[in-house]
């Protein structure tokens, strides 16, 4: 039995192993509400989810069938751990924190762009406006927030005209051109009252809190004033201030009657993915939307909630009201399935106002049901387009794969194997496989490759191994071969290649290379023996499906790499302390999983494997010495 054949009997037994424990567990799991943590073979928490009864959510994802994202996430559990409370509202609170803490990669997260941007007046001697992403316990008052940086920064440019508090970060030595322009109150030269700031900010928290038409009605007053006594500049200036007040804040597309700030939601899911839409209403006035679309592994109206918690969990500034859907079961259901719908969206509502203290709706007729139906309404059609996105992608994805056959003389290229090495001066050496088919990645036809037989950086050499190694096992286990071959790199690699399939293995595929510029950037194609440039225009599809290839590649190899060397540098580290060898070492991994369930082991951790505490004290010591 070779070593292959070895690790995949282990890997085999390891799952039987996990599925067994999860048996046992879901045969424990209680009739209450309560978080779960899902776990793969490290340990890593993969999912955090919630549920009014534990014992029905969590035995859901090991019976029946599920979507193809779904199924990824259950073929990576191998355990699972659950945290029972007392109501439906602690389960959502504790799910929010849950999430926050581990950062688990099949969870509904808040980012990329959706960090969103806040006003912030400062709590300093000389306060000053700011447009910030970030949440501090500063003291500092927070308005938002935005539904994008521009909305953000115009609404600040028109308070910088209107309130003359300070620019700079720090005060200059002399007055600068904000106090000319009559926009800075110059703190850097003259003393303020404190009553004056306390004035400025009053005025601007109202402001932002919805109350522009006061501010418009004061500056009309001065303005008005200012005509009477023949300043007309100062009044023009003002009557540019109540223009510009309008610009910014009078971009509705419809109104309500009651001027209430409100966050209407609104959600849509398609083929694993959900979309969710915010309508941003202040002082009764929709002034944008926003929205946010990935992937989800649960069911859809209880991740749609997670999304909300997480929304709100960072944010200081709340509106008067959140307008929710209703669970699509409330809507679709009659008697008494409807009636528990209902009830299990009443205590959405209770939860949400509970944990917030802000008026929670889920309106079922009337206006504020219609515009819950808009922001409905633009998550499909988000949702849509994002499909519609892919699927163009898709066929210019095929296309290209198409014409790229015609580019080399083929007849058809529709998998491509692509190889790159990676090696940091000669440690650590390996390499890596992608696959493409018919231009899209096909991921679970990746391959690692750990470099056996070269010494030094050699890339010839290790490109010769892996070309070899790669296609011994597609000859002994009559695997199909693709179209075509990529190495990274030109003439040296395709000829090694080529020299290893065509006199070795009696292989005839085309092998193509890609050679990079100065930047590290795809440059040209190369092909055949001995390799020519092919003409390949740079602005099309075919060139960009090649530079997808040669990143996407790149990308796998060096992930491979640094968890290779991350993982000799401190099990060299392991080697390195007295008392552990070879079969200690292994004894170790096996045993914790990892070489981060070593490091955060307790010294009464070890006692199992016979290490004594002195022993598991050095242990602990020198891989923290390792991660610091």
């Amino acid at each position: 039995m070779d070593e292959q054949q070895i690790t995949q009997k282990q890997a085999e037994q390891t799952l039987a192993e996990a599925k067994e424990t999860i048996r046992n567990k879901l045969a424990l799991l209680p009739d209450q509400s309560g978080c779960y943590l899902m776990k793969n073979g490290e340990g890593v928490i993969i999912y955090v989810g919630k549920a009014k009864v534990l014992k029905n959510r969590v035995r859901s994802y090991f019976n029946g069938s599920h979507n193809g994202k779904t199924q990824r996430l259950v073929s990576e559990i191998r355990d699972f751990e659950f945290i029972v409370t007392s109501s439906n509202m602690e389960a959502l609170i504790l799910e929010c924190n849950l999430i926050k803490q581990y950062h688990p990669r099949y969870n509904v997260l808040l980012k990329d762009d959706k960090t969103f941007p806040y006003i912030k007046i400062t709590n300093e001697k000389h306060p000053k406006l700011e447009v910030t992403r970030r949440i501090m316990k500063d003291k500092g008052k927070y308005f938002g927030p935005y539904p994008n940086a521009y909305a953000a920064q115009q609404t600040k440019k028109l308070l910088d005209r209107l309130y003359p508090l300070r620019k700079c970060k720090t005060l200059p030595d002399k007055v600068c051109l904000y106090y000319h322009l009559g926009q800075c109150i110059a703190p850097c030269e003259f003393d303020v009252e404190q009553s004056e700031y306390d004035r400025m900010i009053q005025e601007i928290s109202r402001f932002l809190n919805g109350g522009q038409d006061v501010v418009k009605i004061e500056l009309q007053r001065k303005m008005e004033e200012a005509a009477e006594k023949l300043e007309f500049e100062r009044a023009k200036e003002l009557r540019d201030q109540l223009i510009a007040i309008d610009a910014v804040m009078e971009k509705q597309k419809i109104t309500m009657s009651d001027a209430l700030d409100r966050d209407i939601f609104g959600f849509a899911v398609d083929k694993g993915w959900m979309c969710v839409q915010i309508l941003y209403m202040r002082q009764g006035k929709l002034i944008e939307r926003h929205g946010s679309t990935f992937p989800y592994y649960g069911e859809e109206y209880d991740d749609f909630m997670t999304f909300v918690t997480q929304y709100y969990s960072d944010n200081p500034a709340l509106p008067k009201q959140i307008l929710l859907p209703l669970p699509p079961e409330a809507e679709l259901a009659e008697g008494a399935a409807a009636e528990e719908a209902t009830s299990h969206a009443d205590d959405v509502i209770a939860s949400l106002h509970s944990w917030l203290k802000v008026k929670v709706l889920m309106p079922q007729r009337g206006r504020k049901s219609e515009v819950v139906t808009m922001a409905t309404d633009n998550a499909k059609v988000m949702l849509d387009e994002k499909f519609r996105l892919i699927e163009r992608d898709e066929e210019r994805s095929v296309k290209a794969s198409e014409s790229l056959a015609g580019w080399l003389g083929l007849d058809e290229v529709r998998r491509i194997e692509a190889f790159d090495n990676s090696n940091i001066q000669g440690t650590n050496p390996v390499s890596a496989m992608v696959v493409f088919t018919d231009g899209k990645p096909d991921r679970k036809e990746y391959r690692k490759y750990k470099v056996k037989t070269v010494v030094g950086p050699d890339d010839y050499e290790t490109m010769r191994e892996v070309i070899r190694r790669r296609y011994e096992r597609v000859l002994k286990e009559e695997i199909a071969p693709p179209d075509l071959i990529v190495v990274d790199g030109g003439k040296g690699q395709i000829s090694a290649a080529l020299d290893v399939l065509e006199n070795e293995l009696g292989l005839y595929i085309p092998v193509c290379g890609l050679v990079k510029d100065a930047k590290h950037k795809t440059a040209q194609l190369m092909t055949g023996d001995p390799a020519e440039i092919v003409p390949l225009p740079r602005d099309s599809q075919e060139f960009y499906l090649l530079q997808r290839i040669q990143d996407e590649v790149h990308r796998f190899a060096i992930t491979f790499h640094r968890e290779q060397r991350a993982k000799s540098m401190v099990e060299s580290k392991l080697d390195s302390i007295p008392g552990i060898g070879e079969k200690r070492r292994k004894l170790l991994l096996k045993h914790f999983g990892s070489i981060k369930k070593i490091k955060e082991a307790s010294v009464e951790d070890f006692r199992p494997l016979s290490i004594g505490d002195k022993l598991a004290s050095q242990i602990i010591a020198a891989l923290g010495e390792e991660s610091s």
